[in-house]
């Protein structure tokens, strides 16, 4: 069985209802744990329900956040 622990989270409204959660969690299991970020995206529906559309998980290593960062930042 895993649990998952938020260790930091932030979220970024965009649009009327929408946001992206940017998240620092950490995997815990009998075996052991693991660290990692995720990337999710959601909406508020009624109420302000809210609702989850999709997750990406990725390596909590200072380099690749920081080769993702500039290349996202090259897009503009």
């Amino acid at each position: 069985m895993v649990e998952y622990k938020t260790i930091k989270s932030e979220e970024l409204p965009f649009g009327k209802n929408n946001f992206i959660e940017i998240a620092r969690k950490k995997a815990v299991t009998d075996d052991g744990e693991n660290e990692f970020i995720s990337i999710s995206r959601g909406y508020k529906s009624g109420e302000d329900k809210i609702r989850w559309k999709s997750t990406i998980a990725l390596p909590c290593d200072k380099e690749f956040v920081e080769k993702l960062s500039s290349s996202l930042l090259e897009m503009l």
